[in-house]
């Protein structure tokens, strides 16, 4: 197995979180090789994976306490947040793999949610406890909707990804941007009243798999089930920060998330018009679409 290379985008400044953070990714990494070996399976993959959740709670318990002493505003939340993945998101998964045995597809599904997971959680949550306050950027453009969609996304690659987005068009009519595979998620949000909203997020395959091959310290070549489970997760919790600031989604509550394909994307166009359709650029000429339907 290669050795694993540490990303500096995910570094703190706060030592000990990033040293942890550095170890939980070298459990990860070292999960995702075992489980390509199938004669490892499944008992070094149980074994591994209760080490990462040993690990994980310990981590948690020595961040809380750090937060505490330094009095961080954001404390009950972060530890809300902690609390909702060791009681419920990790038992979760877990059961899913013993009733599997342990199958290969149920740990990529395992290990997607909580690359995705780490991911997210570091660049936003924790990098919020190095500066020593919540984040709570403004995004809201009065009587601009699309200019306040478009400032939110913008700061949330930001925070999540380090990189710049740059608005390429307001009204993407779902032309297909890069020649490669395309990752399309449809997350779709209810109200309690019964109306449906849907968000969609395209992205490169060539973005997405540097994003996630800087968590693993190896360079990712094609797309597979962890990867799509991650990412995934990663376009939840960006659609979170998303609600935070854009008064349009107030009382949607998130129902499901479903990976489509480019072809039945481009199709909701042909169909009918959506609210809000934005292309942006984010780096070496790739681009990310981000879809309302209203």
């Amino acid at each position: 197995m290669e050795e694993i290379k540490w990303n500096d985008r995910f570094n703190l400044g706060v030592d000990f979180i990033d040293q942890a953070h550095q170890n939980l990714f070298s459990i990860v990494n070292k999960l995702v090789a075992l489980n390509e070996e199938a004669d490892k399976q499944p008992y070094a993959c149980r074994e591994g994976i209760k080490y990462f959740k040993s690990y994980t709670l310990k981590h948690f318990a020595e961040e809380e306490a750090y937060m505490q002493e330094i009095d961080y505003k954001g404390y009950k939340r972060h530890k809300r947040i902690h609390e909702k993945m060791c009681n419920k998101t990790l038992p979760e998964l877990e059961q899913e793999m013993e009733t599997e045995n342990f199958s290969e597809e149920s740990v990529q599904h395992f290990m997607g949610v909580c690359i995705g997971w780490l991911n997210a959680h570091i660049m936003v949550e924790d990098r919020a406890i190095a500066q020593k306050s919540e984040s709570n950027l403004v995004y809201n453009v009065p009587g601009d909707e699309v200019a306040t969609l478009e400032k939110a996304i913008g700061q949330v690659m930001k925070k999540l990804f380090q990189i710049d987005a740059k608005l390429v068009s307001a009204h993407y009519v779902g032309e297909n941007f890069y020649p490669g595979f395309k990752l399309c998620y449809r997350i779709s949000y209810r109200t309690a009243a019964g109306t449906l909203l849907q968000v969609f997020f395209i992205y490169e395959d060539r973005q997405m798999l540097k994003q996630i091959g800087d968590i693993l310290g190896r360079p990712l070549t094609k797309v597979d089930k962890t990867t799509l489970y991650a990412v995934k997760v990663i376009s939840e919790k960006f659609m979170n920060e998303i609600k935070t600031y854009f008064p349009v989604t107030d009382g949607y509550h998130r129902e499901k998330t479903e990976v489509i394909s480019f072809e039945q994307f481009a199709r909701m166009f042909r169909l009918e018009d959506l609210g809000y359709s934005l292309l942006f650029r984010t780096g070496n000429y790739e681009h990310f679409a981000f879809c309302i339907r209203l």
